[in-house]
């Protein structure tokens, strides 16, 4: 666009025909300020200037060697360190991983024309159809790197673990009966006879037999039970005529294949021990390491217990059972003690006694040293976790994480 200014009034037309008789495009004149003049015989000669806009910018392309900007992609790493770091750099880690997928994948390979052949009988087609089909569906996984297999055996595979104990949490017998298996010659790992407990040994890799059975590669899972134990039955495999408690969990078992099919039935046992009258909590499992931690009297885990006795309860009783008394060799003093009120439908008096050693027989000790009888005795909290009140007789419940937590499991 062209701006025009003069220093006198001028028509519009005479100007205009002046400029239009000269072509004054800066398209053909790099001329940016051109001065004119328009003379008159009335007048005097009349100047005046014509200037041009600047061109406008063009465009930047990326001939000639300019490149657009490149686009910054930020990657988030962790360091050896534990922290996180910004970088513009992938990681290593995926680059080789993505290596490798590049090296394992197959190529599709063109489809070649069959040769024709000639018709065969329907049995012979039928057994070349057979023995083709699974060479067709047969699919090859990719080969991770040694590299890559180390990382997960490092991190996420279980280590090998001593052969006593893998043979127990394969429901062959206790750790104590495998261990006397394992003595008696009636153990090979790998084909040869091994007679120490403590060799360590992979199931899912080594082969394991016992009395000419083999062991499953795939352990059974942990599991852990609360229950509810009746009066009359005892926390081992012990004789015929007396009921175990493992008993009460037979048609849990026998519906086990149903629910974990492929999977080998896990040996349950006990934490601990309840005699034969005592009713209450205990938990049953087939994880051998939990069931040390809970028993031991080391874990100094608190157990509370209710106990009915015969006759009254008067102060010097609970003094004398606050004092403790001797339990296998070792002077046992319990936590708490207190007397429960009375309740209608129990008329005998009720005592609360708390002791986390955990001794056998340590409470019906406690109160027979005080000079009472104990008519019954049930136990209801195992550290924080307590007997839950709907649980009837004979009857489990699965426990959770909170309440494996709760009775002080750090797994």
């Amino acid at each position: 666009m062209a701006s025009v200014a003069a220093s006198s009034p001028i028509s519009f037309a005479a100007s205009f025909l002046k400029i239009k008789a000269f072509p004054l495009s800066p398209r053909f004149f790099p001329i940016r300020t051109l001065r004119c003049s328009v003379s008159s015989s009335s007048s005097e000669p009349i100047e005046f200037d014509i200037s041009f806009a600047p061109p406008k910018p063009k465009p930047s392309s990326t001939r000639g060697g300019v490149s657009p900007q490149q686009l910054f992609i930020p990657w988030i790493v962790r360091g050896d360190d534990g922290t996180l770091k910004l970088q513009s750099q992938p990681p290593a880690r995926l680059i080789h991983n993505l290596a490798i997928d590049a090296t394992t994948q197959n190529p599709k390979k063109k489809d070649k024309p069959k040769k024709k052949q000639p018709q065969a009988t329907s049995s012979s087609a039928t057994a070349s159809s057979s023995a083709s089909s699974p060479a067709s569906h047969l699919e090859l996984k990719p080969k991770l790197s040694k590299a890559a297999r180390r990382f997960y055996n490092e991190n996420f595979k279980e280590p090998p673990q001593r052969l006593s104990k893998v043979l127990a949490a394969a429901g062959v017998a206790s750790r104590r009966t495998s261990e006397e298996l394992i003595f008696d010659g009636k153990v090979t790992v790998n084909g040869i006879l091994c007679n120490t407990p403590q060799t360590r040994v992979d199931p899912s890799r080594d082969i394991i037999y016992v009395n000419g059975n083999r062991i499953p590669k795939k352990l059974p899972p942990k599991v852990y039970f609360a229950l509810n134990k009746p009066k009359g039955y005892i926390c081992s495999s012990g004789e015929k005529e007396i009921k175990s408690v493992i008993s009460l969990f037979d048609e849990y078992l026998s519906s086990w294949d149903k629910r974990n099919p492929g999977t080998p039935k896990p040996r349950l046992f006990t934490v601990g021990r309840l005699d034969v009258a005592t009713t209450g909590l205990i938990v049953v499992t087939n994880d051998g390491d939990f069931a040390q931690k809970l028993s031991h009297p080391s874990s100094s885990l608190p157990k509370e217990y209710i106990t009915t006795v015969v006759g009254d309860i008067h102060k010097r009783h609970l003094m004398a059972i606050s004092e403790g008394t001797i339990v296998e060799g070792v002077h046992c003093v319990p936590d708490s003690v207190e007397l429960m009120p009375k309740q209608h439908d129990i008329p005998r008096a009720r005592l609360r006694i708390v002791v986390h050693e955990g001794r056998n027989h340590e409470v019906r000790e406690l109160v027979k040293n005080a000079g009472l009888e104990v008519h019954s005795l049930k136990r209801i909290r195992i550290g924080g976790f307590r007997l839950p009140s709907d649980l009837g007789l004979g009857k489990h419940v699965e426990l959770k994480q909170s309440e494996l937590k709760a009775m002080g499991w750090k797994n």
